[in-house]
């Protein structure tokens, strides 16, 4: 089997221009396929972790997010008189009303028209949510025109930058007076205001897009839900709050690995082909070789299993490129539309050892698809016949 191995190695180095060539095809193909799969690991990851399976979201009956919800302030006082909600040292309830809003910043410094979600918020947001904390600058006073931007919008949209102002709605301008982070979450793609000055903006006044409640215990969803859900006439919805942010990042992750799916089935058919004709060029030009070989006793399953290394190992040798170019972007910022809220999200590539694999794996069945009917060939020579020609 040694033997085998060093004498397809030899061979691939001998035709190295075409082995290049292909195996950069198979390359080309494990990347787009493992890319794909890490931006979709990633977009699951930045929605997902927004969600806390301790806490619990309220909305409108029968709406998909936040964005189209829309509750009375009266929703507000009913969620903080549900049982299983969890109050604070000072014996309040620990819940959050808010409103949520799509808003088109216009173009950008790059020529691209941004659509932001801007979040109304009370000021115990905070404490309600405390993996999100202030990186830079300050909270938002209430009443106040001002807001707090999330950290991976200031990276791809500088106008947003500390200091600086934009209009919520015409005429309805807000200063940039902090910084948020939330561990690479879905929420560092918002701007939040001042829940007032959300409403006047819109012309919500007396509204609320959604309730977030803080739960005693996990447990207590059910408890906490069914005196909200009975009343038919309040027409609500209680779901986990992680639970809320899995459903919305959905589509977006299955979207893009379907568009993977796309790309690599037809790359994979490209590379199948190369290769195929990269390997019968290589039988038809070493048929003397290959009849001397079984001259001097080499069996047709040898012959077979030595070009099927050689398609094989090509293979193996793309993937390390493309699984190298693949691991590279992750330093790279990537920013799409959220499917569910209409607004750009900012993602990052995750590194997923699934995708990684499964791409090998593509990459490794592309070789052999390949050089299987060569090596057939090859193997059913006449080795008389080979020799003379």
């Amino acid at each position: 089997m040694l033997g085998l191995l060093r004498y397809a190695l030899r061979s691939l180095w001998a035709r190295r221009l075409t082995s290049l060539a292909t195996a950069g095809g198979i390359a080309l193909l494990v990347f787009v396929l493992a890319a794909s799969g890490m931006l979709a690991s990633g977009m699951r990851r930045t929605v997902a972790s927004a969600g806390d399976a301790s806490r619990a979201i309220v909305m409108q009956h029968d709406q998909w997010s936040e964005v189209g919800s829309l509750v009375d302030q009266t929703v507000l006082s009913l969620v903080a008189a549900a049982p299983g909600i969890r109050r604070d040292q000072r014996g309040l309830p620990m819940v959050t009303g808010e409103l949520v809003s799509s808003q088109i910043l216009g173009a950008t410094a790059e020529g691209r028209i941004s659509t932001l979600l801007i979040r109304g918020v009370s000021a115990n947001v905070l404490t309600l949510r405390p993996e999100v904390h202030l990186s830079a600058g300050r909270a938002i006073v209430p009443g106040t025109a001002e807001a707090i931007v999330g950290r991976s919008l200031i990276d791809v949209l500088p106008e947003l930058a500390l200091g600086k102002s934009f209009e919520i709605a015409a005429g309805r301008p807000v200063v940039v007076v902090g910084i948020f982070e939330a561990g690479g979450s879905v929420l560092e793609s918002e701007v939040w205001v001042d829940l007032d000055s959300a409403r006047s903006a819109t012309g919500q006044e007396g509204k609320l897009s959604s309730v977030t409640a803080q739960l005693e215990d996990e447990e207590r969803l059910d408890t906490f839900a069914l005196p909200l859900t009975e009343d038919k006439q309040a027409g609500l919805d209680v779901a986990r709050e992680s639970a809320y942010y899995t459903k919305i990042s959905g589509g977006m992750a299955d979207v893009i690995t379907a568009l993977g799916a796309v790309e690599a089935i037809i790359f994979s058919l490209g590379a199948v082909c190369a290769t195929m004709i990269v390997f019968y060029g290589a039988v038809a030009q070493r048929r003397r070789e290959v009849g001397v070989l079984r001259a001097l006793g080499f069996g047709r399953r040898r012959i077979l299993a030595s070009f099927l290394i050689e398609s094989v190992a090509l293979a193996l040798a793309g993937s390390v490129v493309g699984v190298a170019l693949a691991m590279l972007t992750p330093l790279l910022d990537f920013k799409t539309v959220n499917f569910a809220t209409g607004t750009d999200v900012a993602f990052q590539f995750l590194p997923d050892p699934r995708a990684l694999l499964i791409a090998v794996a593509v990459a490794v069945a592309v070789g052999l698809l390949g050089g299987v009917l060569p090596a057939l060939r090859a193997a059913r020579m006449n080795p008389v016949v080979a020799m003379r020609q």
